[in-house]
C-alpha cells in the first residue's frame, strides 16, 4: 500500500485540531465513574464543572483547554506500507504548522534559550515524531497527543538500585503524586516507566501516561503493580484540582522494559484530566479517524 504524503499532511493537521477539541470516550467514561464514586461534595462539584466544560467545548467547537501543548505524533507503519520516511516526517511537521496557522491555535512552543515563539507549534525537534512498526500488512496509524505543560512539568526519574525492590518503586510513585498535588489538574493518569535505560524509562512513562483508560500492562507483574498503585494514590486525598477527595487519578499505568542487573530506573509522567489524543488509520479503504 502506497501512502500519499500530501494526505499525511492533511491528516496531521486535522488530528491536532481534533485532539484539542474532542475528548476520547474512555476519558469521559472515567470522569463519569469517578463522579459516581466520589464521596466528597466539593470534589463532586469540581468533577461536574469538568464535565460541563467538556460538553460546552464540544457543543461550541471550542478547545477543551487553552494549552495546546507540545505536539507529539506517534506513527506505526505496517510491513506492507510503502512511503518515504523522511518525507513522512516533513509532511507531519507541515500539517502541525498548518493547524496552528489556519485554525488558528495558540502556539505554546518556544525556543528553549531565546524563548522565541515561531507561532507554528514547531521548533527544533518539535513536533516530537516517534516511529514504530507493526505486522499489519497494509495499515499506517498516526496518533496525535498534545501534551500540556501542567502535566509535563510533573515528570520525574529515579535511578533506583535493585536492593530497594518494588517497595522503592511504590514509594517513589506515591511521593511524585503528592509532590504534584493539584498542579497536574487532577484527576490524572499517572504513567510509570520501569527498567530500560534512563531515556527509555522516561519514554515508557510517557507511553503509559497517554495510554487509553481501561488498557492494562501486558506484563502480569506490571498489571498487578498498576492495580495496587491505582488504589494507593486514590487514598492520598489530593482529589480533583488538588482540592481534596477520592478522585486523585483515573488510574496508574505501567510500562516496563528489561534493565541492567545493577540498576532499576523508575520514571513518572502524568497526564491531566483532559487526556487528549486523536488517531487516524490509513488502509486501502481510506482514512478512518478515531482515538
Amino acid at each position: 500500500m502506497k501512502v500519499d504524503v500530501a494526505q499525511v499532511e492533511d491528516v496531521a493537521r486535522e488530528l491536532y485540531v481534533r485532539a484539542l477539541k474532542m475528548l476520547p470516550p474512555d476519558v469521559k467514561e472515567g470522569l463519569a465513574r469517578l463522579s459516581a464514586s466520589e464521596t466528597d461534595s466539593t470534589a463532586r462539584q469540581v468533577l461536574g464543572t469538568m464535565v460541563t466544560n467538556i460538553r460546552v467545548a464540544e457543543d461550541t467547537g471550542n478547545l477543551l483547554c487553552q494549552d495546546t501543548g507540545i505536539p507529539i505524533y506517534n506513527v506505526t507503519i505496517g510491513r506492507g506500507v510503502e512511503l518515504d520516511g523522511a518525507e513522512l516526517k516533513r509532511a507531519i511537521r507541515r500539517g502541525c504548522e498548518r493547524a496552528t496557522r489556519e485554525h488558528p491555535l495558540r502556539s505554546s512552543v518556544v525556543h528553549p534559550i531565546t524563548r522565541v515563539n515561531e507561532q507554528t507549534s514547531c521548533g527544533p525537534g518539535v513536533p516530537a515524531i516517534h516511529v514504530d512498526f507493526s505486522d499489519d500488512a497494509e495499515r499506517l496509524v498516526i496518533e496525535m497527543v498534545p501534551k500540556g505543560s501542567g502535566s509535563e512539568n510533573n515528570s520525574w526519574l529515579r535511578m533506583a538500585i535493585p536492593a530497594e525492590g518494588v517497595a522503592a518503586i511504590k514509594t517513589f510513585v506515591v511521593d511524585c503524586v503528592l509532590d504534584a498535588g493539584g498542579k497536574t489538574c487532577p484527576p490524572t493518569i499517572v504513567g510509570v516507566g520501569i527498567g530500560g535505560t534512563s531515556d527509555l524509562c522516561v519514554a515508557l512513562a510517557k507511553r503509559a501516561a497517554t495510554r487509553a483508560l481501561g488498557t492494562r500492562c501486558p506484563d502480569p507483574e506490571g498489571a498487578a503493580l498498576e492495580a495496587s498503585l491505582s488504589e494507593a494514590v486514590n487514598l492520598l486525598g489530593v482529589g480533583p484540582q488538588g482540592l481534596g477527595g477520592d478522585s486523585t487519578a483515573f488510574a496508574v499505568h505501567v510500562e516496563l522494559a528489561a534493565t541492567h542487573i545493577t540498576m532499576n530506573p523508575v520514571a513518572v509522567n502524568m497526564q491531566c484530566h483532559s487526556a487528549r489524543r486523536a488517531s487516524a488509520a490509513f488502509t486501502p479503504a481510506g482514512v478512518a479517524y478515531g482515538y
